[in-house]
């Protein structure tokens, strides 16, 4: 089987979907491997890298699509590919479901690694939480680099600085990603969830564990992802927390449920609380934000605060998070490729959950569904 990666195309996109390492695997499993030149660059690996590995080099992008089964990518798109192709990558298909009448139409076989199947099995493939605890850590630098202040205690000659303090909505793998980054630079956290299980994971990392009189019900499907609340719910949860967010340096809001607007949970009265100079990441600015305030791709000042809403903070570690990617990427693969190719008719969970479309159909019964051909 030939696999083949092309060099990213989207905007501000810095990630590779097989580093070099990745791909020696492949070839050690007795697959080809063919490499976009200078689809590595941006990410910190060169094409010298590649070939030290075994890969080949191409020349240019139809080169590689013409030699290749399977691509793998980060962003995964249907154009220029061929009918009975695999394509491998992120295409959020619960958000926008219409790209995936743009795989079958190509006739590709599409599958999505945003709807790899939370399971034990699945762990290793899990793409979506590997870019999450990179998203966790910028997020919090990013905050450290904005905020006028430090985030530890010292004890200088000049007399004691006091430690800033952090609040983390939202405990997912980006939240506690964001608790264990604030806590190592010194900051005192604090982090808050509708799910009061996660409360001992909170407190495992020397973080407090806020809690607001809720009663969330079923937080999470069966899948292990947030479940979107009502909006009754959302507004006793603003009631609750605009004191606590008035009382912090940071909020780092993580907050999203998949295929949905993410709910808002930091109104602008919250922010006009906040003291001058704080800061405000949302992680979710990619799903319209948690903050009221936040502008898509953009940082800006509001009543003093600054609130940052940059998209795809895993691309500001690209090296390391295609690192990630890539093993995800390479374990899948290994996983639903047989000695004669792909075998789509296994009932195995993680390749059903994550086929989208196959011989010119979307084949996905929730993609379906929300294409309105169920």
């Amino acid at each position: 089987m030939k696999v083949g990666v092309l060099k990213e195309t989207f905007p501000g996109e810095r990630r590779v979907a097989l580093v070099p390492q990745a791909a020696a695997q492949l070839l050690q499993k007795g697959f080809e491997v063919v490499i976009e030149a200078g689809a590595g660059l941006t990410a910190g690996f060169r094409d010298e890298d590649y070939a030290a590995k075994g890969a080949r080099l191409a020349a240019s992008r139809h080169e590689v699509t013409e030699a290749s089964d399977v691509l793998l990518c980060v962003r995964a798109a249907a154009e220029g590919l061929r009918p009975g192709q695999v394509a491998i990558g992120f295409f959020d298909p619960l958000s926008e479901p219409a790209r995936a009448r743009a795989f079958a139409s190509a006739g590709v076989s599409a599958f999505a690694m945003e709807l790899m199947p939370r399971i034990t099995r699945a762990q290793s493939m899990d793409a979506l939480s590997s870019m999450a605890t990179i998203a966790g850590y910028e997020a919090v630098i990013l905050a450290a680099r904005h905020l006028p202040r430090l985030f530890p205690m010292l004890m200088t000659a000049a007399g004691t600085i006091a430690p800033a303090h952090v609040y983390v909505v939202g405990v997912g793998v980006a939240g506690l990603q964001a608790i264990a980054t604030a806590r190592r630079l010194g900051a005192i956290v604090s982090a808050y969830d509708v799910r009061p299980a996660v409360k001992e994971q909170v407190q495992s990392l020397g973080a407090k564990f806020v809690e607001l009189p809720l009663e969330a019900g079923e937080a999470e499907d069966k899948g292990g992802y947030a479940r979107a609340m009502d909006e009754s719910f959302y507004r006793r949860q603003r009631e609750l927390m605009a004191r606590v967010v008035a009382q912090n340096d940071v909020v780092i809001t993580t907050a999203a449920v998949p295929g949905r607007k993410a709910p808002v949970l930091v109104t602008e009265d919250m922010v006009r609380s906040m003291a001058p100079g704080s800061v405000i990441v949302d992680v979710a600015a990619e799903r319209g934000g948690n903050c009221e305030l936040t502008a898509p791709g953009e940082i800006i000042e509001r009543h003093g605060v600054t609130i940052i809403g940059l998209l795809n903070l895993p691309s500001l570690a690209p090296y390391h998070a295609s690192q990630m990617y890539a093993r995800n990427v390479v374990n899948f693969l290994l996983h639903i490729a047989r000695q004669d190719g792909i075998d789509f008719s296994s009932d195995d969970e993680i390749l059903r959950e994550t086929l989208v479309t196959h011989q010119g159909a979307v084949v996905h019964a929730r993609i379906k569904e929300l294409l309105g051909e169920a």
